[in-house]
């Protein structure tokens, strides 16, 4: 298993990005519309909001799910005891958000939401016949007005060595959602669980966007997507000291969307975040 980044203005990238997704639950594409400046400016103007003490003024609504999330109540991973060292903000654009890095926010979402019904298309397209029959209606549609996609501005704070035993940045786990849309972290760290249960690294350079399959879509699709398992690892032969921030973007159909036969798409994320402990 070998992940590859796919040139979005080449002419087969739809065909390679789909397969790649097959193949491995990741798409890892280059020259792509989001840019890198845009990403940049987030970055440095977030890890000032993580380092300040107003972050505590948007503390997340426990019903709604939009705010600030202290470390305190970071996620325990699903078969995990140990609480991800990170704390994290959700931006809704129907959410709170500190009034002056909320614009800037708003038109990330907005285009990488954009890029993403894109990238949905993409995969429908892609689809073979027999899976295209489990979707209840085209996936790009699925997200359609749906006030449910997430925007997580996400920090890992710097390490001092005295973290609990086996506690890392994000324990392995799969993704909720139908897709999830990742800019290239200012740090390393990300890895995908390939077939044989070895761990690769995916590729970090910062121009890169990863997008990876969450469980929604493997259930619409009959399990032909695979949601697959990746962790954030703490850091290893680099400097400890240093914060990692990224900035996942979770494409959530609206909740009424049938997923499949058993699950909604609400009555899916409900079940998953209850065993998260995040309700």
């Amino acid at each position: 298993m070998k992940l590859e980044a796919v040139d979005f203005t080449a002419s087969d990238a739809p065909q390679k990005f789909v397969e790649s997704l097959r193949q491995t639950g990741f798409g890892v594409l280059k020259n792509h519309p989001i840019e890198q400046t845009s990403v940049s400016s987030i970055y440095a103007n977030w890890q000032t909001f993580f380092d300040g003490e107003s972050k505590h003024q948007y503390l997340y609504n426990k019903g709604t799910q939009d705010g600030y999330f202290p470390q305190s109540v970071s996620e325990i991973a699903k078969g995990f005891k140990k609480k991800d060292i990170k704390e994290y903000f959700h931006y809704y654009p129907w959410g709170q958000c500190p009034a002056k890095l909320k614009s800037e926010l708003s038109n990330y979402y907005e285009n990488t939401s954009a890029l993403a019904a894109q990238l949905l298309n993409w995969i429908e397209k892609e689809s073979p016949d027999e899976v295209s029959k489990h979707y209840s209606m085209p996936l790009s549609h699925m997200i359609e007005d749906s006030g449910q996609t997430l925007l997580r501005v996400l920090h890992y704070p710097p390490l001092g060595g005295d973290e609990e035993i086996d506690a890392i940045r994000a324990a392995a786990h799969e993704d909720i959602n139908l897709i999830t849309l990742l800019p290239a972290s200012n740090e390393p760290g990300l890895q995908v669980k390939a077939t044989d249960g070895s761990w690769l690294d995916v590729p970090c350079d910062f121009g890169n966007l990863i997008v990876n399959i969450g469980d929604m879509l493997q259930e619409a699709s009959g399990q032909y997507f695979p949601s697959t398992t990746h962790r954030v690892v703490n850091p290893e032969g680099t400097d400890i000291t240093k914060s990692r921030i990224s900035l996942p973007l979770f494409l959530h159909p609206r909740p009424d969307v049938k997923l499949s036969e058993r699950h909604t798409a609400g009555t899916y994320l409900t079940e998953r975040l209850t065993e998260l402990g995040v309700l």
